[in-house]
This record gives structure tokens, sequence and C-alpha cells, in this order.
């Protein structure tokens, strides 16, 4: 281009915006949270001032937030660039439609993590712009949040699960069970121990959570389907032991939540109103939903007694993005 050719920044001769027109950014994420404040399917939600079970949130206020959202990184590495491209999404759709974005740690591994990994994540979300407090009508709120602080309730859901036999103990080895899953063209095979009474796999799931079994001598499983078509969705396991100091629980638990199995639980919890994932996660969405419309309905044992009703309806939904490396 030579110096006396005016430059043209509008190149495939799209027409550019009018002076003061505001040019408004949509995505298909904007797009269904559009659609849901247009049409009201949070509108309902109570907020109890926390994260809380249904009797919780039962007892708080309408919930000024339209949206929530949720940054959720594991403590275990410094962030990259795809955590960058999460972060500005979350907070900032958050920003953008009146709502709020949690802080939270997926802390559920504790050979992996560390409070060092936990200072440099927060570090780097306020470097980007952003803060996980909210303010509603004069009240300021901190939403800062730790995966592990849900221990005790992810212990009271799976025992519920076990209770209603959505659940089951495994004791077969790893090999054993990576064999009998099956594959893309194989369906699976029941675990042999997948026929156990509700009451025996209590017994030993308290077992497992009383360290009486050694690491790796047995899994809780989420009792689903071994013949399904999606591969996650054959008995995942939910439990697992581990003998590992928490950097935020210590030696509290030896049995810790697998990450399928803590996710939906800690979104709604947290009144999670758009959980916003990477695409890798598409296939993990049926377990999702499957997980969360389990632990709202309610059951009635052979005894007469009527448990579940463990979670505020309605549930978060997943929505996954292209993934930035």
């Amino acid at each position: 281009m030579s110096a006396n050719t005016p430059s043209n920044p509008n190149k495939n001769n799209t027409p550019a915006a009018a002076e003061g027109e505001e040019h408004k950014v949509s995505n298909f994420l904007r797009q269904i949270i559009e659609k849901d404040l247009a049409t009201g399917t949070y509108a309902q939600r109570q907020w109890g001032g926390g994260p809380g079970d249904a009797a919780f949130h039962d007892a708080g206020q309408p919930d000024p937030a339209k949206i929530r959202t949720r940054f959720p990184p594991e403590p275990n590495g410094y962030l990259h660039v795809g955590h960058a491209k999460s972060i500005c999404l979350n907070f900032g759709l958050a920003r953008d439609y009146g709502g709020v974005c949690h802080m939270r740690f997926d802390d559920t591994n504790p050979e992996k993590e560390e409070k060092e990994y936990v200072d440099s994540i927060l570090d780097a979300v306020q470097w980007l712009g952003f803060n996980w407090q909210s303010n509603f009508n004069g009240k300021t709120e901190d939403h800062l949040y730790y995966a592990s602080n849900y221990f005790d309730f992810m212990y009271r859901a799976a025992e519920y699960l076990i209770t209603a036999g959505h659940a089951y103990v495994d004791e077969q080895t790893a090999e054993e069970m990576r064999v009998n899953r099956g594959d893309f063209v194989k369906p699976g095979v029941d675990s042999p121990f997948r026929a156990r009474s509700p009451e025996e796999n209590l017994a030993r799931f308290r077992e497992m959570r009383d360290g009486k079994l050694a690491d790796g001598a047995a899994v809780l499983r989420a009792k689903i389907s071994m013949q399904s078509p999606n591969i996650n969705m054959r008995d995942p396991a939910i439990y697992r032991i581990r003998r590992a100091t928490h950097h935020n629980t210590g030696d509290a638990w030896c049995i810790y939540p697998m990450y399928t199995f803590a996710h939906p639980i800690e979104d709604a919890l947290e009144q999670i109103t758009h959980s916003i994932c990477t695409l890798e996660f598409e296939d993990q969405r049926p377990f999702y939903d499957w997980l969360l419309e389990r632990l709202r309905e309610e059951t009635t044992l052979p005894d007469g007694r009527v448990v579940g009703g463990l979670l505020k309806a309605p549930p978060p939904r997943q929505y996954e993005f292209a993934r930035l490396n």
C-alpha cells in the first residue's frame, strides 16, 4: 500500500456501525441466558445467603442475582491461557446480565492440590480485573467457595443414593472393572456386587469411610446401566478410598468424591444457573443431569419413610464451549 492510499479497516465491505450505534456482541451462551431471563426459567429461585441444600434455600429470600455462574479450577497447578478464557467468560457473563460469578475451587483430589496454587489462582483472577463479591440491595457478599467444604453433604448424598437403590459398593479390582466396563462396540457386564441390598451397601460404605478397607479395595458406584451406549453412564465410580492429607480438611476423610459426582452437587448447592465448561465434558452431561434429578426427587422406602428431596429445583444446566489451548 502506498503512502497516498487510504487505509480501509472494513476490508470485507461489511457496513460499519453508524456513529453512536452500539454493537451488541452475542454468542450461543448469551442467547441461552437471554432466553432464560425472558421466560423466567430461574426467576423463582431463593438464596439462603450461601451454599446449601433444599431446606436451607427454602428458608432464604428471592435470589437478587439474575444468574449465577462459577469459575471452578482444581488447585493442582498454575493457570494457562485457556483458564483466562473461562475466567473472562464466566465473570463477564455474570457482570453483563445482573448476576454473580462464584470463585470455587474443585479440590476433591488431595494428592495433587496445594495451597500455593489456590493463592496463585486468586491472584490471576484479580489480575484480569475480576473479583468474587456481589453487592445487591446494599448487602455485600463474598463468593469464594471450596468443594471440600461440601464433603459432609456429598457423603450424605451418597448414603441417600445407596438407601434409594441408586448406588452400590463394588469390590472388583481396577482391572476387572476396566474389562467389565466394555467399550464402544461391546456393552458392559454387571458387577457381581451389583445385586447387594441397600443395607449391605450402606454398611460397607461406612466401613470405607471409617478406614476399615485398604486404598483401592472398593469404590462406590452409581447404579445406572452397564449397557448404556454412553460409557460414562455405565455405573461410574463416585467415591474412592484415598488416605491422603487434604490442604483444607486435613485428615478428616479417607474417602473422597470423584469429580464427576462432586461437580454437579457443588453447582446445585451454590444455586448456579448456567454451568459453563469445555467440550470434553459434553459426554458427562447425561450423568450430571441424572445425578441432580436423583437428588431432587423423593423416594418412599419399604418401611414407609420418605427420603430425598436434598436439592432445589430448577437444577443448574451444563453448557459446553470450545476450549482454548
